[in-house]
């Protein structure tokens, strides 16, 4: 049995990654301010007597003896972080000094999960984490962008400087159930659209592109990464090499909802949001045997049967 420290933002990804340590026999305390969340969500987990939440604002420092720390403490969704991005790259740079610097000295490992926006706009295709970027540092998004590039460097120092035991995540598109589904992303928004015989809405044009990842294949790729004893630290991406436009995934969405009356339409596509993405796996594939197991239209049938209960 672990002791694990999860620093968490929203209540998607963290709640299976808690899910899945809990149900492996881990003890796991779970940071957070509840800036973006709410109690709430972890009324059932608390029933679990090795789940222990803490209200903590990671930019102040924390200390506990722990084996392991998932470093998840960013609002994930255009709508949160735009709102407030000032109080955004705080959490983000300061909370990830604090935790690393407990890292260091519990001698713990760490991960950070980064993000395919560290990618910009690409201008190769599919990205490999090679790559060095196509971004525009002073647009409304960049409080997020930038800072998870600046997180991969201050990870990748750590290492250098002090030997701490790190591990670098690129999460690419991801969904599934317990998504917020008034984030505005994509998969969220196509859906809730569709229940309730809204518009889908497209921008730019049907030849807008991304990849699609079911929560259940991130966490095992999360999980695969910390585990990995061969030392495996470098950014890796953690994502399918499957590739859909925004009319491909509108239109199944709609096949996926007969019942749904909604139409698909186009807007201006926001300003600086990346015509393609799609990642190069293949060192997920080598180094930690790691590959996706569940597809679109398997993953979205879940994703929609969670989605209705809203409507």
């Amino acid at each position: 049995m672990k002791k694990i420290l999860i620093t968490w933002w929203a209540w998607f990804i963290w709640s299976h990654l808690c899910k899945r340590l809990l149900d492996e026999w881990n003890e796991v305390i779970c940071l957070d301010n509840l800036f973006t969340g709410n109690k709430s969500n972890i009324y059932e987990l608390e029933k679990n007597p090795k789940f222990t939440f803490i209200l903590h604002d990671i930019t102040q420092p924390f200390w506990a003896q722990v084996d392991e720390i998932y470093n998840l403490a960013c609002p994930a969704s255009p709508v949160h972080y735009q709102k407030n991005p000032v109080e955004t790259i705080k959490t983000s740079l300061l909370g990830a000094i604090n935790m690393l610097e407990l890292a260091t000295k519990v001698k713990a490992k760490i991960l950070q999960s980064s993000t395919s926006e560290v990618y910009g706009d690409p201008n190769i295709h599919p990205q490999p984490e090679s790559y060095r970027w196509n971004v525009n540092i002073i647009w409304p998004r960049s409080c997020y962008d930038e800072w998870k590039r600046a997180s991969e460097t201050l990870f990748m120092d750590y290492y250098r400087e002090f030997e701490t035991k790190i591990k670098i995540i690129r999460i690419f598109n991801t969904y599934g159930p317990n998504m917020n589904p008034e984030d505005w992303r994509v998969i969220s928004n196509f859906i809730m659209q569709a229940l309730r015989n809204q518009n889908i809405t497209i921008y730019w044009d049907w030849l807008q592109t991304r990849s699609f990842q079911y929560i259940d294949d991130l966490i095992n790729g999360m999980v695969a990464m910390m585990e990995n004893t061969n030392w495996f630290i470098w950014p890796v991406n953690i994502w399918t090499e499957f590739e859909f436009s925004m009319k491909e995934l509108a239109e199944l969405v709609l096949k996926l909802i007969p019942e749904s009356t909604s139409k698909i339409i186009y807007e201006d596509l926001p300003i600086d949001d990346p015509k393609q993405r799609r990642a190069d796996n293949r060192l997920a594939k080598e180094k930690l045997w790691w590959e996706p197991k569940i597809w679109l239209e398997e993953g979205l049938v879940k994703t929609i049967e969670y989605f209705r209960k809203f409507i």
